[in-house]
């Protein structure tokens, strides 16, 4: 099948209203490692602190998910499944986001660190009443093989402006100019995320159409059912990890997302320290064009070229080649950082950018693919718990990443109150990590989709197999 059919074709304002809850879903994570660097940089907190604030509250996050995605699949209402889950989870993320900010140098050490501690707990929990519910909106809007692609794609296009408006931050936050300091610049900034963030995220809940689902023969959800529910959240998980391709987009998104995300809140110290010699102010504008620039030739280059191929090639084909060309970038990153001339980096962004860039863009529209296999095998509809358990690994993954960029700094010894001078070896150990980790992950994630199975003309089987089991042409399901 070569294009989507009328019947299966999402309409464009659709995919749009889908796209800019995406926008709210990557810019959170977007700020979180520009805003994380005021933390170290200028309040003092230890690689430990910076490690256990990454880890436990994704932990957390990565608990409840699943839970989430239970309730969210069996939810009855005239509303759908989704749509309230999205705008509440949207609202609570920003309030907590504002309030996390509100750190001062005047308060202890162990003051901001328990303050910012229990606000991020609270922020996570946000996240995950959104992100859960909202993910598997995406999954269930068609059941096109390509038109999936072309509703992640699209969303990925409007969500990757996060990446290209966030390094812009660092640029506010670090000049005198606009803010006496960055800890303030951070306080006052995270009221102008929230915001705009908030209004994205709820857009999709009160756009995206859905139908009742309140004569809908779903699981109980009740508290008096809460042990039993738990059992069947456990045995959904057992049943999707069943499913070997799941496993491997589970498996190859956690080594390629997170030794990206492990080494991406380390942007700064490299940049600053490697080519300026420790002087932030003296970086300008680099600090922020690699994340733009970077962000920008995803935009603009990978995703409409990875969407292309996907149609062209297949999914996994797509995949393989991205990942070959972003491992490319990062070899090429190791040569072009020198010092006095900034400018050389940019000649790497093109390819280094097809790693991230190409990521969710497949995997997401393979996600969908991987529940109509679910769906062959169990007879039920499980966006929920598969988005859950996909962003489970993400999370947890991202929780050790962060945890790792923490390890990073202390075993290399890097102190921000240093020259590059003073502390060469720190600095360069930095550079490495920041090139070749990501690496690793990439041929690991490569390695285990190398026998990935589900193909264009397996996928239109399995959509046969259950239009014949319901005796009628399966339409998309949009709760």
């Amino acid at each position: 099948m070569d294009n989507p059919s009328l019947q299966n074709r999402v309409p464009i304002a659709q995919k749009i209203a889908f796209g800019i809850g995406m926008f709210a879903n990557q810019m959170f994570p977007a700020i979180l490692g520009i805003f994380m660097v005021v933390l170290v940089q200028d309040l003092g907190f230890p690689g430990w602190m910076w490690s256990l604030i990454y880890f436990f509250p994704r932990i957390f996050d990565a608990i409840t998910d699943p839970i989430m995605g239970f309730i969210s699949d069996n939810t009855k209402s005239k509303w759908g499944r989704r749509k309230q889950y999205v705008l509440v989870g949207g609202i609570v993320m920003g309030v907590a986001y504002i309030f996390m900010w509100q750190l001062f140098k005047e308060n202890s050490l162990q003051f901001n660190f328990w303050y910012f501690f229990i606000w991020s707990i609270i922020f996570y929990l946000g996240l995950t009443f959104f992100s859960v519910p909202y993910v598997a909106m995406g999954y269930e809007m068609s059941d096109d093989f390509h038109e999936r692609t072309n509703i992640m794609a699209i969303a990925q296009w409007i969500g990757q402006w996060a990446w290209v408006i966030a390094p812009w931050f660092w640029v506010i936050m670090y000049d005198t100019e606009w803010f006496p300091s960055a800890d303030e610049a951070a306080r006052e900034l995270a009221i102008w995320v929230a915001i705009p963030c908030v209004i994205c995220a709820i857009v999709p809940a009160i756009f995206i159409k859905s139908k009742s689902t309140l004569n809908e023969d779903y699981e109980p959800l009740s508290i008096a059912s809460i042990g039993a529910s738990l059992g069947k959240i456990y045995d959904s998980f057992i049943e999707a990890f069943k499913i070997k391709e799941f496993r491997k987009l589970c498996g190859a998104t956690f080594f390629i997302y997170n030794a990206f995300m492990a080494v991406s809140s380390l942007t700064f110290f490299v940049i600053v320290y490697k080519l300026f010699n420790g002087d932030a102010e003296a970086t300008g504008i680099w600090v922020s064009l690699f994340g733009c620039l970077g962000a920008l030739g995803t935009t603009f280059i990978v995703i409409p070229i990875v969407a292309w191929l996907s149609k062209r090639i297949g999914k996994k084909k797509a995949f393989m080649l991205s990942q070959s060309i972003s491992i490319l970038g990062y070899i090429m990153l190791y040569f072009l950082f020198i010092p006095g001339k900034p400018w050389m980096y940019i000649i790497a962004l093109p390819f280094f950018s097809f790693g991230i860039g190409s990521l969710f863009t497949i995997m997401m529209s393979m996600t969908a693919d991987v529940i109509d296999v679910d769906e062959l095998n169990s007879g039920k509809r499980r966006e929920g718990v598969f988005g859950a358990i996909y962003w489970w690994m993400v999370k947890v993954g991202f929780a050790i990443a962060g945890a790792l960029s923490g390890v990073m700094i202390a075993a290399v010894g890097f102190n921000p109150d240093l020259t590059t001078v003073e502390q060469q070896s720190a600095v360069d150990g930095l550079h490495a990590f920041f090139c070749f980790f990501p690496t690793l992950g990439t041929l690991a994630a490569m390695w285990i989709m190398r026998d990935y199975s589900i193909d264009e003309t397996r996928a239109n089987e399995i959509r046969a197999l259950l239009k014949s089991r319901k005796g009628e042409s399966l339409n998309p399901t949009k709760n």
